[in-house]
């Protein structure tokens, strides 16, 4: 018998500079066809949040990058929800005008989407981002008092009844950077992205509980070449529109037992989504040695590498022993997850066949 759900995971690693899912929520048309062939799509805000622009997929969960590890590797389950109660915690370091952009931008979801939001609540200091790039290429960055961003998470979580978390905090202007200006022409990586996975995966490790983040910056001056897949983070002041459209439906994390393996923590329920009910997984040819990958391709998944989305990693599934299946495009991804499903080879589907061959003995 066939998998009743037939579940996908989409992943596109954030900061490498890939050239599908690098931008401004460019990898969103690949979900919203992915979630056309699966029942269902797990992947992460990297993929779905294009600033201002966010589209409804109701068979996808939105789920953030270090609490998808730790899906993947079978720690935690998802238990999807119908709606979270969602906190926002600003940086104190954004400057009075730009903090009444962002809390207008909450009351348009609250007033035009419906969405549930507590109180907002500022950090007690400021949470002093700082942006780093490594030798690769790929962003990374720190942060100052990252104390505060945690005080601040727990009053949103035990004060005002948060179930999830959205942060916005005040990024570095640097309009004249090479590195903006490569990004904004699509052909560099994210100088903010890196940063913002520190700021999520903080709070998710911390909390177990839905996060994502969107920067504060000022708006950047007109550009006529700007490229297609950088121009959704040109519409206006703010990203935090799609960050609360995917927290207000992200999925709650479960455990099935402590750390130490003593006892229950969270009583099961037939909804939740667990690791061995994955039946695929998509990812960039060249960026096969994150944590999830690595957990996946000790199961039966069928790992789908896609070559045309290029990045800045260098580790394609062959150096870590994964047995992958590599295709040119996300289009024939499709096909393959198509074929996947209904239980064909995908090699069937094609002009040639090699004959089968006796199994050589050790």
């Amino acid at each position: 018998m066939l998998p009743s759900s037939y579940t996908v995971v989409l992943i596109v690693p954030t900061g490498i500079g890939a050239a599908i899912g690098g931008y401004a929520g460019d990898a969103l048309p690949v979900a919203r066809a992915v979630s056309q062939v699966a029942d269902r799509l797990i992947t992460h805000p990297n993929v779905l949040n294009g600033a201002q622009l966010y589209w409804s997929l109701p068979n996808t969960l939105y789920v953030e990058g270090y609490g998808l590890d730790r899906f993947a590797s079978g720690e935690w389950g998802l238990r999807p929800v119908i709606q979270n109660r969602v906190g926002l915690l600003l940086d104190r370091a954004i400057e009075p005008e730009l903090r009444l952009r962002h809390l207008q931008a909450a009351d348009a979801v609250r007033a035009t989407l419906g969405l549930n939001l507590t109180d907002y609540l500022l950090t007690d200091a400021p949470l002093g981002v700082e942006l780093q790039t490594a030798p690769s290429g790929a962003a990374w960055g720190t942060l100052r008092n990252p104390d505060s961003l945690l005080r601040a998470a727990e009053k949103l979580i035990h004060q005002a009844g948060a179930t999830a978390i959205a942060v916005v905090t005040r990024f570095p202007d640097d309009f004249d950077s090479l590195a903006l200006q490569n990004y904004r022409q699509a052909q560099g990586v994210d100088p903010l992205a890196g940063a913002e996975a520190v700021i999520s995966h903080l709070i998710v490790r911390t909390f177990r509980l839905p996060c994502a983040h969107a920067p504060a910056l000022l708006p950047l001056p007109l550009d006529a070449s700007l490229s297609p897949r950088s121009a959704a983070e040109e519409l206006g002041h703010t990203f935090l529109p799609c960050v609360l459209v995917g927290l207000s439906q992200a999925p709650q994390f479960v455990l099935q037992s402590s750390p130490s393996g003593e006892g229950m923590i969270d009583r099961p329920q037939a909804i939740d989504i667990w690791s061995n009910q994955i039946n695929a997984v998509i990812v960039p040819a060249s960026a096969c040695g994150g944590s999830a990958i690595l957990s996946l391709s000790n199961s039966q998944v069928k790992i789908i590498a896609v070559e045309e989305n290029r990045t800045r990693m260098q580790a394609p599934p062959e150096t870590f022993g994964i047995q992958a299946l590599r295709v040119n495009s996300y289009l024939e991804a499709l096909g393959v997850l198509i074929a996947h499903r209904s239980g064909i080879a995908p090699e069937a589907l094609r002009s040639a066949i090699d004959p089968i061959q006796p199994l050589q003995s050790e």
